[in-house]
């Protein structure tokens, strides 16, 4: 039987935690919510809250004092602003410079993930963990020698390899030419600006740039599949006169 959310933390306030400094870590726990503020939480989710959620909330909100400059479980009131992407996307830990992993709530989800990490220096968002359980196990295993972890897998490197590489992105035109109906379905609501990346079975470290054109690049997702498409934004005399 897998260790619950409760468990993992437990393990790792058991456990001798250091940074890459070598210095020893103070895992800084924040307060648990009431049953009363966890209900009200959960109302304001487009899904329902699993209980090892529930669980974990009774023990503790967050903490502080790890890799992530601060874990939140409730997305807290952070300024998360990729709603194309994750209009329902709850930003639960931040790495301290603009920058956060965002669990992807869809209103048919029963799992509190997947997660993603969604930066602006590289402009990508990258694909985390299937869960909870998943991203706190590589947050603490990030704090202890040799500090192997796929949360610095994906928060270093990979990030300006996507950008740069753009791998697994499919061309309009591929798209439309797939053997899979649903990429084929979803390229025909699109134009052929448009390019596509599928994140169904993504591993972590797959992802795309959502700034591959700048600030103002087009995202566009297919309902609540982690399926993406984004294209370059029509310039201002294309929009003014439709062209």
């Amino acid at each position: 039987m897998s260790a619950s959310l409760v468990d993992i933390i437990k393990t790792a306030q058991a456990s001798t935690l250091i940074d890459e400094d070598e210095e020893v870590i103070d895992l800084e726990l924040l307060p648990p919510l009431t049953q009363d503020e966890i209900s009200a939480f959960a109302e304001s989710l487009p899904c329902t809250l699993p209980d090892q959620v529930r669980e974990l909330l009774a023990y503790t909100c967050g903490f502080g004092g790890v890799v992530a400059d601060y874990v939140d479980f409730t997305g807290g009131t952070a300024p998360f602003g990729y709603d194309d992407a994750f209009p329902h996307g709850l930003p639960i830990a931040a790495d301290g410079f603009g920058n956060y992993w965002v669990v992807d709530l869809t209103p048919d989800a029963t799992n509190y993930g997947p997660i993603y990490f969604a930066c602006h220096d590289a402009p990508v968002i990258l694909y985390q963990s299937a869960g909870l359980a998943e991203f706190l196990t590589e947050l603490f295993r990030a704090c202890q020698p040799p500090h192997a972890s796929l949360i610095h897998d994906v928060h270093g490197d990979v990030l300006h390899d996507v950008y740069r590489e753009n791998p697994g992105v499919l061309s309009h035109a591929d798209a439309l030419a797939s053997a899979d109906a649903v990429i084929q379905g979803f390229a025909r609501m699109l134009d052929a600006s448009w390019s596509i990346i599928d994140l169904r079975h993504a591993t972590p470290g797959m992802g795309f740039s959502w700034g591959r054109y700048g600030p103002n690049t087009k995202i566009k997702r297919h309902g609540t599949l982690p399926i993406f498409a984004y294209a370059k934004p029509k310039g201002f005399f294309r929009r003014l006169f439709g062209k």
